[in-house]
């Protein structure tokens, strides 16, 4: 949620996320699209390349990624290419969520790796940060 603040306050979607292993925080990251005009700036991906940096290597297991809004395609296609094990996220995502939503794809059976999911932990707070965002955004005239 720190996170996820943090990216509000630079006026970027508020979205946070942590990857943790042994029960220590070892990286986070929140969205940087709009910051560095980058597409792909979201949270999880930036989370996973600084984990994998900080491990010294590209596969995390044994790590928990957790973020506050389900991920998209990109960012779950990471996951699982990441072979991170464990996947908690706050808020579902109706217009781009790719792992219960709209698509399955941290458990799909036809990938080389599926993963365990939790979801819904701390929905109400997660989907209330994204909810204040735009309703900001619109009353200036944002998109």
């Amino acid at each position: 949620m720190e996170q996820a603040d943090q990216a509000s306050a630079l006026g970027d979607v508020p979205i946070g996320a942590v990857v943790v292993r042994n029960d220590k925080v070892i990286a986070q990251a929140h969205n940087r699209r709009i910051i560095d005009n980058d597409p792909t700036a979201h949270a999880e991906m930036l989370a996973i390349r600084s984990a994998a940096r900080a491990l010294g290597d590209w596969r995390l297991t044994g790590c928990t990624l957790v973020v506050t809004l389900e991920p998209c395609c990109m960012c779950a296609g990471a996951i699982v290419l990441a072979r991170i094990p464990l996947l908690v996220y706050g808020a579902t995502d109706p217009k781009a969520g790719a792992v219960d939503t709209l698509y399955n794809i941290c458990t799909d059976s036809r990938l080389n790796h599926q993963l365990t999911v939790t979801s819904g932990v701390l929905a109400d707070q997660c989907s209330r940060r994204l909810s204040d965002f735009f309703a900001a955004q619109r009353a200036l005239g944002k998109k």
